[in-house]
Parts: C-alpha cells; structure tokens; sequence
C-alpha cells in the first residue's frame, strides 16, 4: 500500500529515516511499530484522527497506521493512545491493514 505524507517537521523526518523495517503491533483496528525516529509532540498534535491516518507517536517513537476505533474510541471516532503528530494519509483502502497480524514484519520504504 501506498500513504502521501504531509509537508510537517515530523514527515520529513520519518521520511529521512526511511527505509525502515519494523514488526507491528496491533491496537484495535491500529497497527503501530517504533521507528529510529524522535519528535516532540507536535502543536497540532491530534487526540483523535481519521480514517487512514498515519501518525506518529511521540512517547512511543511509534508510526502508527488507523484504519477504524481503538479502545480508546468511543463509539465511532478513532482515539490513538495518546495524542499523535499526524504527517499523512493511507492512500486507497485502509481496512485491508485488518489483515496484518501481530508479529508481521513490516517495511517501510520511498516510493
């Protein structure tokens, strides 16, 4: 899958670190995975984000994919663990990440 990045400190410094090889952790209908990333929360820095997302989690040096509710959310809305620096967006159909299992390698790289 493919994701565009927004124009954010924090975007340019993921994409700077990429290529990068991670194996995922999942949260609800999130998957996350610490990166060699390390950026402060950011003042726009989001406690709920959209479908699609990509996020970066400051106290975990985590990129985050959200495709739909945590267990965080409540109702609808998709809640992260904590506030994000949100640097993107899944392009095309995130819920297709609702078949990527814990443990999966995961690869990160500049298209």
């Amino acid at each position: 899958m493919s994701a565009t990045l927004d124009d954010s400190s924090t975007a340019d410094a993921v994409w700077e670190a990429l290529p990068i090889t991670g194996q995922v952790q999942t949260w609800g209908d999130e998957i996350y995975f610490p990166i060699p990333v390390e950026a402060a929360e950011a003042p726009d820095a989001q406690a709920t984000v959209d479908k699609g997302a990509v996020a970066y989690w400051p106290p975990g040096n985590a990129l985050c994919l959200f495709w739909g509710p945590t267990p965080m959310s409540r109702g609808d809305e998709i809640r992260p663990a904590s506030a994000v620096n949100v640097l993107g967006a899944i392009d095309g159909d995130p819920t297709v990440l609702g078949r990527v299992r814990n443990g999966t390698e995961i690869v990160v790289e500049r298209e």
